[in-house]
């Protein structure tokens, strides 16, 4: 489109340029996300002991049309379509808030085991991902501490921060409800770019639109959205209160959960990174390899 009068060696310092706003963009978001998980960590959270909710049963009781993703989360591992009880009915009024203006909501993802958050963040396409991007922002081979430090805000390695861990986010996608297009966000669920963001400055003008279409519907019913990535959002957990500036503790953390007897044990460990450091270091050695043997093939 526009520089296209430029002569080939403006037109490259242009692209340059870009290129390294991108990179300063991305880099400041993913230090913001790293900040809040520091304020994350020390918030005050008192376990209520509340148990969780079939979304999709509650839909279908509602009359309520909603749409629920069929992949996996991680290799065999079945996506877990629940919430805390005292969030259902919030979440059940934003899908018909939706249907009413003829869009649909997609659940794509909502509670997450232990076993789940610890085996996403070794999933090898995240973790390439991760360091690809990693090595984009460093301009070469990163760090192992700067990889861990984005896995941090990307995968949310320790389990307080991660609020699927305490059955109060969901992600989500929105589509039509007439021909079943997507409401579409710039970018699918997942992507992970300086386009993640909420409000980046790499949208287009119409996807920024349809992203705050979304999560005005999603606020209007004391859902807060997660910053850093325009999909997921969370209620009445310690990120949930940061975010919106609640001094009283939250009501929701990390559990375990038996869905015999639908009893929650809150983690003993909240704070223990589910990949420690060491770990850490092997997976980003492997994914280095990966990405190397990519680019010989290549």
């Amino acid at each position: 489109g526009t520089g296209a009068h430029l002569c080939p060696r403006e037109k490259v310092t242009e692209t340059l340029s870009d290129g390294a706003a991108r990179r300063a963009y991305w880099a400041k978001q993913m230090e913001s996300g790293y900040e809040l998980v520091q304020q994350i960590l020390p918030f005050k959270v008192e376990e209520c002991g509340e148990g969780l909710a079939d979304i999709r049963a509650a839909a279908q009781a509602s009359g309520v049309e909603m749409l629920f993703s069929d992949s996996k989360i991680v290799d065999e591992l079945d996506r877990i379509f629940y919430i805390r009880e005292g969030l259902v009915d919030d979440l059940i009024a934003v899908g018909r808030d939706m249907n009413e203006c003829g869009w649909v909501l997609k659940i794509e993802d909502g509670f997450r085991t232990r076993e789940m958050q610890t085996r996403l963040g070794r999933k090898p396409e995240v973790f390439d991902a991760i360091v690809q991007k990693c090595e984009w922002e460093h301009g070469g081979t990163p760090p192992p501490e700067l990889v861990y430090r984005r896995a941090l805000v990307l995968v949310a390695n320790i389990p307080k921060a991660g609020t699927h861990m305490s059955a109060s986010a969901i992600d989500i996608s929105v589509f039509n409800r007439d021909d079943q297009t997507e409401i579409w966000r710039d970018g699918p669920y997942i992507e992970m770019s300086e386009r993640t963001p909420m409000r980046s400055p790499f949208v287009s003008e119409e996807h920024l639109k349809n992203r705050l279409a979304i999560t005005a519907m999603m606020e209007a019913r004391g859902f807060v959205h997660f910053p850093f990535e325009y999909w997921h959002f969370n209620k009445a957990d310690a990120m949930g209160h940061v975010l919106a500036g609640l001094t009283a503790p939250a009501c929701y953390g990390p559990i375990d959960w038996n869905p015999q007897t639908n009893e929650v044990t809150p983690y003993a460990d909240a704070l223990g990174p589910l990949n420690p450091l060491e770990q850490m270091e092997q997976e980003i050695a492997l994914a280095m390899c990966r990405t190397q043997e990519k680019e010989v093939t290549a």
